[in-house]
């Protein structure tokens, strides 16, 4: 006999908390003056990836990566990214989304972060919010501790991101039957929110942005909706 079981899936950047957050962590991580040194440099391909988006994008994303983080000791840069993470939720947390969060565990659903940003601080996000887990861009490191700079496995957004939390729901949950809950803000969510049965739309843009397809986020509780 199966049992049904309901899975919260948030995005990161845009959904719980306002704007980006993957350049102001390097900037914490690498320092201000190599960040923007690196994005300078950058710019180009940076540009064409924002428009472009999709494999363009994960591709100059990660060569952002290369340059300021290889060689990074990869103890130091998890330490590091614990301070920013925690600074950054307590000052662009949305309230809204939060709420709707805290609604999904008291009710006694699984919640998980799922990001394109880097995991390594997305589970200390996750950490804070008591959220059940996180999933974002995993980062190599090499036998001696050292961040190579690129990815381990793929850019977390897109397919990936869907496939990703399918991968978790099944550890968590085997075949049983389950229920989605999924909130995210940009194209880069429109496949979670396609495999989800309850999606959310909370872009700032709303009927103008790219999942204008589906409902807004607009109460705490979706009773009260």
């Amino acid at each position: 006999m199966t049992r049904s079981a309901t899975v919260a899936a948030f995005d990161l950047d845009g959904t719980l908390t306002e704007g980006g957050s993957v350049f102001k962590w390097l900037a914490h991580v690498a320092g201000r003056r190599a960040t923007y040194g690196a994005a300078a440099r950058l710019a180009v391909p940076l540009a064409i990836g924002g428009l472009r988006s999709g494999p363009t994008a994960d591709r100059v994303k990660e060569r952002l990566f290369r340059a300021l983080l290889t060689g990074r000791d990869a103890a130091e840069v998890v330490d590091e990214s614990r301070i920013f993470a925690h600074e950054h939720l307590e000052s662009k947390v949305r309230p809204l989304t939060h709420e709707r969060l805290r609604w999904h565990l008291a009710q006694g659903h699984d919640v998980v972060l799922v990001s394109a940003s880097p995991e390594i601080y997305v589970r200390v996000v996750a950490d804070e919010v008591r959220a059940h887990g996180a999933l974002g861009t995993r980062l190599a490191v090499d036998p001696l501790g050292h961040l190579t700079g690129g990815y381990l496995g793929l850019n977390c957004r897109g397919e990936e991101k869907m496939r990703r939390l399918r991968e978790w729901i099944e550890e968590r949950h085997g075949t049983d039957d389950v229920s989605i809950y999924a909130y995210g803000n940009s194209r880069g969510d429109r496949r979670m929110l396609r495999g989800a049965t309850h999606p959310y739309n909370v872009g700032r843009l709303g009927p103008l942005g790219a999942l204008r397809r589906y409902p807004r986020l607009r109460r705490a509780s979706p009773t009260d909706e």
